[in-house]
């Protein structure tokens, strides 16, 4: 445990960081596990699934969560799937 105020101030915005980082990695993972499976099933919503995946990637590189080649990645990749079926 820190001893020093600042440290444990830092912990604390760590601890809140982490948490709020978790559940945006979560939201991003979920969102994108379905616009796959949605492609890879080919069903009629995989459109609009793969739009709110690659929105929802875009608003974690805006949140800090994800770096912009990484979402750039993501979402290149998603939408090659898209394209192939």
């Amino acid at each position: 445990m820190a001893n020093i105020k600042s440290a444990e101030k830092k912990n604390r915005q760590m601890i809140k960081n982490r948490t709020r980082n978790r559940a945006a990695m979560s939201t991003l993972r979920s969102a994108v596990k379905k616009a796959r499976t949605a492609v890879d099933g080919k069903t009629e919503d995989a459109t609009a699934l793969v739009k709110e995946a690659i929105s929802t990637i875009n608003k974690a590189v805006s949140k800090g969560v994800l770096k912009a080649k990484t979402a750039s990645r993501y979402v290149s990749r998603l939408s090659t799937r898209g394209r192939e079926a």
